[in-house]
């Protein structure tokens, strides 16, 4: 990983630019991404998010091949005392299908998944919003919260929220020494909340970062004007997808899938490719309109695709040459 620091892979910049690019193909179709499988070793026991996930892809024009395994189990933390995920990224060169590059991933996977949501916001949210709500306060919600620091200026107040609250205290603290060393004199208020819907109805943009694997926020809670970026997929209700004013993906393909609330609906035949605003591509790239007005409640559900992770780390990769870092190993 100190390789892929070294490689600004910790500049929420590199990802923001990165993942536009990425999208931005992705809406032309530019781009090859099989669905990604899931492998359960323990289906019928575990929990959602105890997986691992093959996600390959190839960019056209960046002309780069690649794969992510990223592995997670929901209990790492609390009985292992390591991070929930783990991810390594393989890149290779189309034009012989070697491996050009392999790299430690976690870091990147958190950071464009992040950089996902900051572009949500900048095209989905309304133009100044000052107060974000942010639920599960894990190292997935460390990164978007100081990607969101970084983007967007206006921002004043950051609600947190975790069922743990020692989590909740611990990411304050964080994020309070990242304004600090920012040095640009802003203040932004940090507080950790104990009610959930009033952190839920105060959020003009929500992110949720949790491991839930049931839905538990109802539409009710929901204030006019916010935008959603649905990270962890499952926190919604049904009915919150059907009465937002628009509800966005990063893929369809990837979305209506795996029994994820959208699929569920879809199964139920209550929703369908039609009644989807648009793909986020789509938004970024001028094809379809993002927000429209300011009391609109926009929803992103972004499932992730490795088109962002391939993106992202060919960006670090072409990086890491230009300074010479890394240590080269023989296929042979």
């Amino acid at each position: 990983m100190s390789d892929v620091i070294k490689a600004e892979g910790n500049q929420s910049a590199l990802y923001v630019d990165s993942i536009k690019e990425a999208l931005t193909l992705h809406a032309e179709r530019k781009f090859v991404q099989p669905l990604k499988p899931y492998l359960r070793a323990n289906q019928s026991k575990g929990h959602i998010a105890d997986r691992i996930i093959a996600m390959p892809a190839h960019l056209d024009e960046m002309n780069i091949s690649g794969i992510k395994w990223v592995g997670s189990k929901n209990d790492n933390p609390s009985k292992r005392k390591i991070s929930r995920a783990s991810a390594v990224v393989v890149l290779n060169d189309p034009e012989t299908n070697y491996p050009v590059s392999i790299m430690e991933g976690s870091l990147i996977s958190g950071m464009r998944t992040a950089a996902v949501s900051v572009l949500g916001a900048k095209h989905l949210a309304k133009k100044n919003f000052a107060e974000m709500s942010c639920l599960g306060c894990g190292q997935i919600a460390q990164f978007h919260v100081e990607s969101f620091i970084d983007h967007f200026k206006n921002l004043k107040k950051i609600n947190l929220f975790d069922i743990n609250q020692d989590s909740a205290h611990l990411l304050k603290e964080k994020i309070d020494e990242y304004v600090r060393n920012k040095g640009d004199n802003r203040f932004i208020e940090v507080n950790v909340c104990e009610n959930l819907e009033k952190t839920v109805r105060n959020g003009e943009v929500i992110l949720t970062c949790t491991v839930a694997d049931t839905p538990y926020i109802p539409f009710e809670w929901i204030s006019k004007g916010t935008f959603i970026s649905n990270v962890s997929i499952m926190d919604f209700e049904k009915e919150t997808f059907l009465k937002a004013d628009k509800v966005v993906v990063d893929d369809w393909d990837q979305a209506n899938r795996e029994k994820k609330v959208i699929n569920q609906l879809v199964l139920e035949g209550k929703f369908s490719k039609e009644q989807l605003h648009g793909e986020l591509g789509e938004i970024i790239t001028g094809r379809i309109p993002g927000r429209e007005n300011e009391n609109e409640i926009i929803i992103l559900n972004p499932m992730g695709m490795a088109i962002e992770d391939i993106a992202c780390a060919y960006k670090i990769f072409k990086k890491a040459k230009e300074l010479g870092i890394g240590k080269t190993l023989s296929l042979y």
